[in-house]
């Protein structure tokens, strides 16, 4: 383990050294500017952000996670019997009910 641990280490070092080495390094304002998707930017860093967005990423962790149960049972859909069609239908109604809350709450809908 250790000398795996070295040897990625060796790497990283070896890599960054190199990229500062052989790196362009004519610096200009321009580059130098916040880009943000080819528009300037309106809000500076420091600005709070909206509670939407940790919202969408939680609720997107949430429902994203369900494929992690799913796509193994389906897998072995087959050989597992009819307690785990069972079990998946009670997972596959709750994770329905949480979207129907979140959908009848706006939690989807930006303003």
């Amino acid at each position: 383990m250790l000398i795996i641990v070295l040897f990625v280490a060796l790497i990283v070092s070896v890599m960054w050294i190199l990229g500062a080495w052989l790196g362009p390094k004519n610096r200009s304002a321009v580059k130098q500017e916040p880009f943000e998707c080819g528009v300037e930017p309106f809000e500076t860093p420091g600005d709070r952000i909206d509670v939407k967005y940790y919202l969408v990423a939680i609720l997107f962790v949430i429902f994203d996670i369900d494929l992690a149960f799913l796509f193994p049972w389906a897998v072995v859909f087959r050989d597992v019997g009819a307690l785990a069609l069972v079990s998946m239908m009670v997972f596959v109604g709750i994770l329905a009910i949480a979207f129907w809350y979140v959908w009848k709450k706006g939690a989807l809908r930006w303003q």
